[in-house]
């Protein structure tokens, strides 16, 4: 969530926000403030009857010791009624915290000002474009189509034992999946210096309101009703909530996590053939990145981080760009983001493989996580940055449309190869 000062100090720059990330309701910041204002107002009348009802015990006291009982008495009939206005005033104080805390998980990130102003993916800004687009003597065949001939993505049976969208690997296609898994976390943590770490798959209504998920995105989370827990969408989830509730010493900055971790999401709404194949999944698999960071060191580490990712992409040898995303088109909880997407030959059109997000201290604040300078004194928020390195479904279907030969059979990226151990799928 977003710092409570900055909305009272500049309501029109959270009023902002909400329109850059696509609507909501403006009338929020104004409830907001009426509700911050009562709970301040009634803050400071249960501190004013806290004195009082100290100032009566004292003098009872006293009273009580000089044999002045009449009036310690009186004063007694006092105290009595002090303490049910102070436990009125407790439980309505509690009430209108709630819902402050409430109304403010409603308030998206505030956009970082080098962040373009757009309403959707038309408006991001190319930032670079790296490699060379294949070229082929034959006509390319798209990723399901190549799978399916080499018989290494079972679709239709994923979608009888289970529904659309969640395919068999099979094969090769299992084996690539394990590769690509080992590749990932090798290169995260022998290069970019993350620390490896394997996440439970379930999180807590807490963990899911802590990185943002909640109560933002429930319709794309799949939920255990029966237990009140979660099938996270990404490892960012449980990673990020690692941390929740404790303060670090600045000295440990940054912590740096690689996960993997099966990922679901429910994908509601999602039709067409731009979503065919393995463009679009309610189950897969993927390499995250999680690091929590010094505020004043941030975007230099999402800079950093945006280049551990395509180092994953350049190893592949696949052709891939760089976008910065517009306001519209990043998220609730980021305060910039960037997306890389790599070439798919035979769809001819380019996949998201990764997106690479600072949320400054958004989650943080929702976490509770902290750090205490050096020199000592008040504790503050870390800035908390995620990306994927990389996502497999598009990662599969770049190498298959991308190395794919003239007799249907797929050659396997250079850097692959010992992890695959063959040189060729077919």
């Amino acid at each position: 969530m977003i710092d409570l000062s900055l909305l009272r100090e500049k309501p029109d720059v959270v009023k902002g926000a909400i329109r850059d990330k696509g609507g909501g309701d403006e009338s929020v910041v104004e409830d907001i403030l009426a509700a911050d204002h009562e709970r301040r107002e009634v803050l400071s009348t249960l501190q004013k009857l806290q004195a009082r009802s100290n100032e009566v015990s004292r003098d009872i006291g006293a009273f009580m010791r000089e044999g002045r009982k009449d009036e310690a008495q009186g004063l007694i009939a006092e105290t009595a009624e002090l303490k049910t206005q102070i436990q009125e005033m407790e439980e309505r104080a509690r009430d209108v915290q709630g819902q402050v805390d409430s109304l403010m998980l409603e308030l998206p990130n505030i956009p970082h000002p080098s962040v373009p102003r757009g309403t959707s993916a038309a408006d991001n800004r190319l930032e670079s474009e790296h490699g060379s687009r294949p070229s082929f003597d034959f006509e390319p065949k798209t990723h399901w189509d190549l799978a399916a001939s080499l018989e290494i993505v079972d679709f239709e049976r994923g979608s009888k034992v289970t529904g659309a969208g969640f395919p068999f690997y099979v094969g090769a296609g299992a084996r690539l999946q394990r590769a690509l898994i080992a590749f990932f976390l090798d290169l995260a943590a022998a290069e970019g210096g993350y620390r490896e770490i394997q996440p439970p798959l379930l999180v807590n209504e807490a963990s899911g309101t802590g990185t943002g998920q909640l109560p933002d995105k429930e319709d794309m989370m799949y939920e255990i009703g029966r237990d009140g827990l979660y099938l996270i969408p990404t490892a960012e989830v449980p990673v990020t909530n690692f941390l929740r509730d404790e303060i670090l010493p600045e000295a440990d900055l940054p912590v740096k996590f690689c996960a993997y971790s099966a990922c679901f999401r429910r994908e509601a709404g999602s039709y067409g053939k731009h979503v065919r194949g393995l463009n679009r999944l309610h189950q897969f698999d993927k390499v995250e990145l999680v690091q929590f960071v010094h505020p004043d060191r941030s975007y230099d580490a999402l800079e950093s981080m945006c280049a551990d990712a395509e180092r994953a992409i350049e190893r592949l040898g696949l052709p891939y760009r760089r976008l910065l995303m517009c306001t519209g088109d990043m998220g609730f909880s980021q305060a910039k983001k960037y997306d890389l997407e790599v070439w798919s030959a035979g769809q001819g059109q380019w996949l998201e493989v990764s997106s690479i997000s600072n949320l400054e201290a958004f989650q943080a604040r929702r976490t509770r996580t902290r750090f205490r300078a050096k020199s000592g004194g008040k504790t503050a928020f870390v800035h908390t940055l995620n990306g994927s390195a990389l996502a497999l479904p598009r990662t599969v279907a770049a190498i298959l449309e991308n190395y794919q030969q003239a007799d249907g059979s797929v050659g396997i990226p250079d850097a692959l190869q010992p992890y695959f151990g063959n040189t060729q799928i077919g």
